[in-house]
């Protein structure tokens, strides 16, 4: 059904808007919006061609998931040889198996089993206060740090109230934080926090403010979310539907529509129906893809990716594009020239009015 990926993509989609916005406002950069709301959503879905057709409307937005099927579908449809990535990555079995007495112990091993790269340690298996406070705080302390340069460890509370920002507080005890040019905290680039217990539209917004609020960087943290993103969706979440609005019948055009008197909420749409960039109805953006059984545009993975990037993002890389194209040598120094800001516009297809606020603060 087309109405399930558009839908997963759209609500994808708006929760990197949300992303967006808080990296713009306090990083320094927001080169990693691609890799901040991983796909967790494989074991939730209700079949495996389910996740195929959701995991690949997600990776039109986000780079980051561990669900191969979207991958899989990606390759074989949308010219993507590999549409997304994922690092290696703890569950709670593999700490629990080495019981409570052992826990240290277990990080331990997941470090020296991936000794460079970046690796994802769930930490709240028993207590993630004592586990960040000293575990990680103190007893391996010394590994985390000598991982410099070689890789990020990201450590995941998977339960509790993510906006209390107790763990970065706990972390801020134990490792050397920076500020940045924007005035918000941020934690040495070997370590950040991932959050995955609850993701969804409505959560993201909450969590982030709470990190800003008490002056951290969003680039701290890491988003994973799985049924949320998969499942917890239905045709009415964006009111997606297909009817038949306009007819010929022996030459003659009609228009058809519904208009229920015991609910004028499901009256449709009549006539033939276009979808335009300017209110004066000039200019008709729809594009035939797909008319009786042949495919008549084959869009690749990267033109659907380009057509729905934010415009806040690329905005952000033209401005990279332009400085790193006018550094010139001049008498021996380097001179770095920004051209006029253009302001470019996204035009996204259905989305509810709850996610109308999030669109509009872009």
């Amino acid at each position: 059904q087309v109405w399930y990926p558009m839908t997963v993509c759209t609500n994808s989609r708006a929760q990197k808007l949300i992303i967006a916005r808080y990296l713009h406002e306090t990083a320094d950069s927001i080169d990693g919006i691609h890799f901040k709301l991983h796909d967790f959503g494989y074991r939730g879905s209700s079949s495996v061609e389910s996740a195929s057709i959701g995991g690949a409307a997600h990776l039109v937005n986000f780079y980051g998931t561990d669900t191969i099927a979207g991958l899989q579908l990606c390759k074989k449809y949308y010219a993507a040889e590999m549409a997304g990535f994922s690092i290696p990555a703890a569950e709670h079995s593999t700490i629990t198996t080495w019981k409570k007495s052992g826990e240290s112990a277990a990080y331990l091993n997941i470090l020296e089993q991936f000794p460079d790269g970046s690796v994802s340690v769930v930490s709240d298996s028993y207590d993630v206060f004592h586990a960040v406070s000293n575990i990680w705080g103190v007893e391996l302390r010394q590994y985390v740090v000598d991982r410099a340069n070689k890789g990020c460890i990201v450590i995941r509370p998977d339960s509790g109230d993510p906006s209390q920002v107790v763990v970065l507080n706990l972390l801020a005890e134990k490792f050397p934080i920076v500020t940045n040019s924007k005035g918000y905290r941020l934690l040495p680039s070997y370590l950040r926090v991932m959050q995955g217990d609850g993701i969804c539209y409505e959560s993201i917004g909450k969590i982030l403010d709470a990190v800003t609020c008490n002056k951290w960087s969003a680039d701290n943290i890491v988003f994973g979310t799985g049924g949320a993103l998969l499942q917890k969706l239905d045709r009415d979440t964006q009111k997606c539907a297909f009817k038949c609005s306009h007819v010929v019948i022996n030459g003659e055009s009609r228009d058809v529509w519904k208009s229920p008197t015991t609910d004028a909420g499901k009256q449709s749409k009549q006539g033939r129906l276009t979808l335009e960039k300017r209110e004066d109805g000039s200019f008709d953006i729809l594009v035939t893809v797909f008319e009786n059984g042949r495919l008549l545009v084959d869009y690749s993975l990267e033109e659907i990716r380009d057509r729905a990037e934010l415009a806040i993002v690329k905005e952000y890389k033209r401005k990279v594009v332009n400085a790193e194209a006018t550094v010139r040598t001049v008498n021996g120094c380097f001179e770095t020239r920004f051209l006029k800001p253009v302001i470019l516009v996204v035009i996204i297809g259905a989305y509810s009015s709850r996610n109308s606020d999030a669109l509009l603060s872009i």
